[in-house]
């Protein structure tokens, strides 16, 4: 994985990421949502859910509420977010930090794999559970578990 030696900017990096999302958007005929071919396997206390992406695709994911592994079984994929651009080949694992969003482009048919951990089965439920839907409901929901944790509100005190 060869990384950017220069951090950009995550404020500058999120505009872009959105600019990047429009723009593939409003081309007709682009795909949007969970449009490739998905796995999804249960365990106890985990979503394993495993994503086909073919060659010369470029996606822009959903935005992570949840810190969590995931791992890149095959493939190989130019990955930009706000740390930065990274190319990864398979086999290779990472963790995905709460708060990211990607730009990939799939250098080579690529299968990645990511767990969550969590108790629901329901494919809906677990998406509101780990997947923001915009930067500002994940700030806000961000900065309201770092207010409670750091004062320790709990159901007790209130």
């Amino acid at each position: 994985m060869n990384d950017l030696k220069i951090k950009p900017n995550p404020m500058m990096v999120r505009t872009k990421i959105l600019t990047m999302q429009a723009a593939i958007e409003s081309i007709p005929g682009a795909m949007r949502g969970d449009c490739f071919p998905l796995k999804h396997t249960f365990v106890d206390g985990a979503y394993v859910r495993e994503i086909f992406m073919p060659k010369g695709m470029l996606i822009v994911s959903k935005l992570h509420k949840i810190t969590h592994p995931y791992f890149v079984m095959k493939g190989d994929v130019s990955v930009f977010t706000e740390e930065g651009i990274v190319r990864i080949k398979a086999p290779y694992y990472g963790v995905t930090k709460a708060g990211t969003k990607r730009v990939l482009y799939i250098h080579e048919d690529t299968i990645w794999v990511t767990i969550h951990v969590t108790q629901e089965t329901d494919l809906v439920k677990i998406e509101e559970e780990i997947i923001s839907k915009s930067y500002a409901e994940f700030d806000q929901e961000h900065m309201d578990k770092l207010f409670k944790e750091a004062f320790k509100i709990t159901e007790e005190t209130k």
